[in-house]
């Protein structure tokens, strides 16, 4: 994985709580087998009308927003299943930042191992930035891992929380494989001084 130092994007809103992962990416696009391709799949019962045709109505469709790579959400997003595949289809479209007032426990999980940083902000802060995403056009954030702020292009910076551990995944660009491997010379000691003990 790429990893995650500090990052500037667009902002785009979704102003929606308790989005779940069937929003996200719809199971019937759900038989693909590489973790490529979901983008053009996201949100689609929300992005597309029955005659495959762009809703005009909804925000991600809009041309300010073409690019966007910070997404800025209502509470609880990434609720219901733990299809690992919701944030590769956010990450295939362009998404590196999710921020919400909260996220899923298996949602925000899956995002860590996949490279996107959930930034929790309360409610208020969460709304006011999505506001600002909604009634500036080109509204950009930067959000600094190492600092763990987000900042706005008039200066004000907002800080998140976040778990230590998840924190070195993404400075690292880890998933949970890479980590193992980190140990790979300690865990092939440990099995030649295992496969040496008498059976």
């Amino acid at each position: 994985m790429e990893p995650f130092v500090e990052h500037t994007g667009l902002a785009a809103p979704l102003d929606a709580a308790n989005i779940d992962t069937d929003q996200i990416i719809p199971k019937q696009f759900l038989k693909r087998i590489e973790r490529a391709g979901f983008g053009q799949f996201l949100f689609f019962d929300w992005r597309f009308k029955d005659d495959g045709s762009e809703n005009p109505d909804f925000s991600l469709n809009e041309p300010q927003y073409r690019g966007a790579s910070i997404l800025i959400a209502g509470a609880n997003f990434g609720c219901g299943s733990s299809r690992e595949h919701a944030p590769w289809a956010l990450l295939d479209y362009g998404f590196r930042v999710l921020i919400a007032p909260s996220f899923a426990d298996i949602f925000r999980s899956n995002c860590y191992k996949n490279g996107i940083l959930p930034i929790e902000l309360s409610s208020e802060d969460a709304a006011r930035l999505r506001r600002q995403a909604e009634t500036r056009d080109g509204f950009q954030l930067t959000v600094n891992l190492p600092k763990q702020t987000v900042s706005d292009p008039d200066g004000k910076t907002y800080s998140f929380e976040m778990d230590s551990f998840r924190k070195e995944f993404l400075l690292k660009g880890l998933d949970d494989i890479g980590w193992t491997l980190q140990y790979e010379r300690d865990i092939a000691e440990y099995e030649k001084k295992r496969d040496a003990l008498p059976t």
